[in-house]
């Protein structure tokens, strides 16, 4: 199913506002699968709109979801938590 926008530009799906959670959750996951192979192998064409299709489909789960969990671990503060980590000297458990 096609369809245009105000600017003129081509959709291809359902508008996410559309969906309701659980098909949301389903195109992301689909969208997130597919990616590596469109981007290794699609057209620049089939890359542009799965480009703007996941800019939609994850925008509109930011906008259902703005506090959604965040971990820690996917910060930046945690990323350099993780490195000074990894380089220090593993410590032993306390007895």
């Amino acid at each position: 199913m096609n369809e245009h926008d105000e600017r003129g530009t081509t959709m291809t799906g359902v508008d996410p506002s559309r969906l309701d959670d659980q098909q949301l959750m389903k195109e992301l996951e689909t969208i997130h699968r597919t990616r590596h192979d469109t981007l290794l192998y699609g057209s620049n064409d089939a890359l542009r709109a799965h480009n703007e299709r996941m800019a939609q489909l994850e925008g509109e789960y930011l906008r259902r979801n703005p506090r959604r969990l965040v971990s820690a671990a996917r910060t930046r503060e945690g990323a350099r938590e993780r490195r000074c980590g990894e380089a220090a000297t593993p410590r032993t458990p306390a007895t």
